[in-house]
């Protein structure tokens, strides 16, 4: 007989119940593009559309490890979000101001 999550839940000990949600937060914080893409209820399709190219585009950026800055920017931002770049240090993040907007025509440097 199958049983409710809530009744597994509440057998649970605070602790564990504690660890599950840190864990989940975890998952929902760190998530590939096509994950990403699928948590904010989009289709490749419907990105693509939004993005004004195909949806075979779509797959190979999602699929991709290594892709201009550029580019990102535009997926997240035609998802609804903002790209922001951090790097972590034992003493803290700190965030890299110089990709906050990329300028036409501005020399990198």
């Amino acid at each position: 007989m199958a049983r409710k999550f809530k009744e597994l839940l509440d057998r649970m000990t605070p602790e564990r119940r504690a660890s599950i949600k840190a864990g989940a937060n975890r998952l929902r914080a760190e998530m590939a593009l096509d994950e990403l893409r699928e948590a904010r209820a989009l289709t490749q399709e419907q990105l693509a559309e939004v993005l004004g190219v195909r949806q075979s585009t779509i797959s190979k950026m999602e699929r991709r490890t290594d892709m201009y800055l550029s580019s990102l920017r535009r997926i997240i931002q035609a998802m609804g979000g903002d790209l922001e770049i951090r790097a972590i240090f034992p003493s803290g993040p700190v965030q890299i101001i110089q990709f906050r907007e990329l300028r036409r025509g501005r020399a990198n440097g």
